[in-house]
């Protein structure tokens, strides 16, 4: 809580729920123009006829695109999972390497001090 009493703001969350608003408006604004610009080479159909053209086209327009989007996060999650399991394996041979490093520096100082 916050010292107003209200629930501290997750501003990552937040800035997030904000672009996917962003997103889809624009998306929704670039299917109407999409839609627009296939009925207008149909001005041979009735206007309510193109006005559910331009509807229908719209409307797959925005179902393609979130499953662009699906596919988009999907592989996006998957390519996560890969580079955190490499990056593990990096920082586990790397932490290896130098306590090995500290093993031999320890080990040639004994050797040296119970020589002398």
């Amino acid at each position: 809580m916050t010292a107003t009493g209200e629930p501290p703001v997750d501003l990552r969350a937040f800035h997030n729920e904000v672009e996917g608003h962003l997103l889809v408006a624009a998306a929704r604004a670039e299917a109407r123009a999409a839609a627009a610009r296939f009925a207008a080479g149909l001005d041979w159909l009735p206007a309510a006829q193109r006005a559910e053209v331009e509807r229908r086209f719209a409307q797959e327009y925005l179902t393609l695109a979130r499953a662009s989007w699906e596919r988009t996060a999907h592989r996006g999650e998957e390519l996560r999972s890969e580079y955190e399991a490499l990056y593990r394996g990096l920082r586990a041979r790397l932490l290896a390497g130098l306590l090995l490093g500290l093993a031999l520096v320890v080990g040639v100082d004994f050797v040296v001090l119970a020589a002398g």
